[in-house]
């Protein structure tokens, strides 16, 4: 029997709210960063069958042009939907604590607030139209197919 390798898979979606202005700032290389933070709502019944609301905080890490695209279009407030994948990461406190962090690092993000745009060269018209934004430099669209964990029987089947 052939070895079983489980897919490496790190894909998250998620919508929510931005909880305080993206934190804007570049590498030492230049590179564009932003960070943000943003609440998710969940809504189910209880037991005694009465509607709760949990909120769930998640940290999101944009890089490059999706960086500028949000430092550019988002506030405090703004309604997105991320797709990414979990990341984490470590450091040392200025008091000398180990941190660590998990946050999803932003592959593609749908403004969801209505932005006004001209439309037809003209001034007083407008489009409401979400927009979305994409890391074109985090894409890869070679690895997003499973293929390469079939063996080479499983292969010639589908073909």
């Amino acid at each position: 029997m052939a070895d079983l390798k489980m897919p490496e898979v790190n894909y998250v979606i998620v919508s929510g709210n931005l909880t305080k202005d993206p934190i804007f700032r570049q590498t030492t290389n230049n590179t564009p960063v932003v960070n943000f933070s943003i609440a998710s709502n969940r809504k189910y019944k209880d037991s005694s069958n009465q509607w709760q609301e949990d909120v769930c905080y998640v940290g999101i890490v944009a890089w490059n042009k999706l960086a500028e695209s949000c430092r550019e279009r988002l506030r405090k407030g703004s309604a997105v939907l991320v797709d990414g994948e979990l990341q984490s990461r470590n450091w040392k406190s200025d008091e000398g604590y180990n941190r660590s962090i998990v946050e999803i690092k932003a592959r593609r993000i749908q403004f969801l607030n209505k932005s006004k745009r001209p439309s037809n060269g003209e001034n007083g018209s407008a489009d409401d139209e979400p927009a979305v934004f994409v890391d074109d430099e985090s894409i890869d669209f070679t690895e997003d197919s499973f293929d390469k964990f079939l063996s080479t029987e499983e292969s010639d089947l589908i073909k």
